[in-house]
């Protein structure tokens, strides 16, 4: 059923900030797990991070690298389920009107801003699916045999380079979004930000 408010529902505000909290982490685990050497001995349990928080225990030995690099892919493709279920439900509930203090200009960056992070969010999971389809060891999901590699090089390698240049153009559109957001709230002190808000 589509809606007319002046906030988005319940089900998007929860998404939208469920999917940003997941994609903040996303990007820190891969600049952390790149960092990861290649030849380091496998174990059983991984404290998280290093942090002293949490440690994983697995049922077969894994090295830091390989361990790190599945929970990328892993909560990839539940980011991924994610949007999905975001997109779908941006189709079926129309969103509340931009608000009648915008300028034009504002109005066209806003809708611009939303319509390239819509497909970014798609673009960036995809490639590192496509990437993970294509190596030799295939998408485990959480220990769970998801999908078979491929093992096709060229393609994997090819998706590599898209994964992180797409993912670079989308961390700049994030910065445009947020510096947008925090000028409405400081600067122009109007209700954007609460219109994504569940009060």
């Amino acid at each position: 059923m589509n809606q007319v408010s002046t906030r988005y529902t319940k089900v998007a505000v929860i998404l939208h900030w469920l999917i940003a909290l997941v994609v903040f982490g996303m990007f820190a685990l891969g600049w952390f797990m790149s960092e990861l050497p290649k030849d380091a001995p496998k174990q059983l349990g991984f404290d998280l991070f290093d942090l002293g928080i949490y440690t994983w225990n697995l049922a077969q030995e894994a090295s830091p690298r390989t361990f790190y690099f599945n929970l990328h892919k892993s909560i990839g493709v539940t980011l991924l389920a994610l949007i999905a279920l975001r997109l779908v439900w941006r189709i079926t509930h129309r969103p509340p009107a931009l608000l009648a203090s915008y300028k034009a200009w504002e109005r066209k960056l806003a809708t611009g801003t939303h319509h390239v992070l819509y497909l970014l969010m798609i673009a960036v999971p995809l490639s590192g699916l496509i990437m993970a389809i294509n190596s030799k060891y295939g998408l485990m999901w959480f220990g769970i045999d998801f999908i078979e590699g491929l093992d096709n090089k060229d393609i994997r390698e090819l998706f590599k380079e898209v994964h992180e240049i797409v993912g670079i153009v989308f961390l700049l559109v994030i910065g445009l979004h947020v510096a947008g957001a925090l000028k409405h709230k400081f600067i122009d002190k109007d209700d954007t930000m609460k219109r994504m808000t569940l009060k």
